[in-house]
């Protein structure tokens, strides 16, 4: 099973700067990396008038575009899929990680910025594997800098990737 890797944080935490970083350390070292990103409003990567759009709007329940690039491929779902439902999709990686699932069952990474005003974490300790801060917090799991994607990259390859 590819181990999932959960990045949270409140709105604006920086969540997403820190897997820009993240992502290409990771790559660095030799790893495939998928990422599913989480949103709690509707999206929409199709856009009106476009071929894959119309297949849609014709009554399609999937729409598969590929390219000698990439693939995206859009489903019509019932109700939103649980993370494990859509990380079983995912083959060909060593690491899924996610931004979001906050109130999921993977091991975290909260990214918490006291500049931002926040004055505690949205986590318990015990569902954090690290924090990636401005500030330092004595809670039993290591904290990094924001910047530190050196440390988080070693974290996560001692924890879920190196074969034992």
């Amino acid at each position: 099973m590819i181990p999932v890797v959960s990045v949270v944080g409140k709105s604006d935490m920086g969540k997403t700067t820190l897997l820009e970083k993240l992502i290409p350390e990771l790559k660095s070292r030799g790893y495939r990396v998928a990422v599913i990103k989480h949103d709690a409003h509707s999206f929409d990567i199709d856009h009106p008038g476009k071929d894959t759009w119309r297949h849609a709007k014709a009554g399609a329940d999937v729409v598969v575009i590929s390219s000698p690039a990439k693939i995206a491929m859009i489903c019509k779902v019932e109700e939103e899929k649980k993370l494990d439902e859509i990380a079983a999709m995912i083959q060909d990686v060593d690491l899924i990680i996610t931004e979001g699932y906050k109130r999921g069952n993977k091991p975290k990474i909260e990214v918490f910025r006291a500049a931002r005003g926040e004055k505690e974490l949205l986590c318990q300790p015990e569902e954090l594997i690290a924090v990636a801060s401005d500030m330092h917090f004595d809670i039993g799991v290591p904290v990094f800098a924001l910047d530190d994607v050196v440390g988080l990259a070693f974290l996560i390859e001692n924890k879920f990737l190196r074969k034992v």
